[in-house]
């Protein structure tokens, strides 16, 4: 590789200034109104710079930003790239990261992740907060660990996913995904897992109003259900639930066990009953309705 060129405190405005970049360190510069300030640069070092217009990163790949800053206006700031590595940095333009390769995120706040992330491939979150919806849409080959999400319509339509000892506050989160595992996290959020293929939930405490419905294989070992109800409808399941479920309602099939089951509704003309086995621990606690 080329030797690197320094760059230090520059101040650019107008469009893409340094369209085409080339191994260039990029020190306490600030990008300013005038978009793709670095579209289709390669291997690129920003070490304390800031975006503060739109489109900053396109088509760009081999990236390194540690200690930078996207303002509001950095919007749409990282598309269509690939290789790309931010630690340290605050984002506060959304939709960002649609469509890349190879993206890893380390220490990273996101205050305004509505749209963020979108269809890439190969993301490895570490220690990231987040607050807006539609995160993460149809990516893929996702590594998350201690993630904090705020937002809605989170993780739809994602496959191969593992999320590591994090909270998610999100109503249908990974509604369509496929191959999806949380350990050791908290979930909370109405219609979690709607449609979803191979979600498994290893140690994980979730409350969901009618939760974990219509879903294609659901594993859950050593999990709390506080305050879910209506759970399981048309789904395979097999679930080991430390304490009580409040109610579960036509499961597909599969094995549940519980402490205990507040109301257990299985309607013959819905789902067959001979499909599901019922394990409550404590021996009662379980009621039976349904027309």
């Amino acid at each position: 590789m080329s030797e690197m060129k320094e760059i230090r405190q520059g101040f650019y405005t107008g469009e893409r200034p340094l369209f085409q970049g080339r191994d260039l360190k990029i020190y306490d510069t600030i990008f300013d109104e005038g978009e793709s300030p670095l579209k289709e640069s390669r291997n690129i070092e920003l070490y304390g710079s800031m975006f503060k217009w739109k489109y900053p990163l396109w088509y760009a790949k081999n990236v390194l930003a540690k200690d930078c800053t996207w303002f509001e206006m950095g919007r749409a700031g990282v598309w269509y790239s690939d290789h790309i590595q931010v630690e340290d940095s605050a984002i506060e333009a959304p939709k960002n990261f649609r469509r890349c390769h190879d993206l890893t995120l380390r220490k990273v706040s996101i205050p305004n992740a509505a749209e963020t992330l979108w269809s890439c491939d190969g993301v490895e979150l570490t220690d990231v907060t987040a607050k807006g919806d539609y995160f993460a849409m149809n990516s893929q080959n996702m590594k998350i660990d201690h993630m904090t999400l705020y937002g809605n319509y989170s993780f739809d339509g994602v496959k191969n996913v593992e999320i590591r000892h994090s909270r998610l506050l999100s109503k249908d989160a990974f509604w369509n995904s496929e191959n999806v595992t949380v350990y050791d996290s908290f979930i909370s959020g109405e219609y979690l897992g709607w449609n979803a293929k191979n979600l498994t939930l290893i140690n994980c405490t979730v409350e969901s109003l009618q939760g974990m419905c219509y879903i294609d294989h659901l594993v859950m070992k050593n999990c709390r259900l506080l305050n879910t109800t209506l759970a399981f409808e048309y789904s395979t399941v097999e679930a080991e639930i430390i304490g009580k479920i409040d109610s579960v309602m036509n499961p597909s099939g599969g094995v549940i066990q519980a402490d205990s089951i507040g109301e257990l509704i299985i309607q013959a003309d819905k789902v067959d009953p001979e499909k599901t086995r019922i394990i409550c621990r404590e021996g009662n606690g379980k009621g039976e309705g349904g027309n």
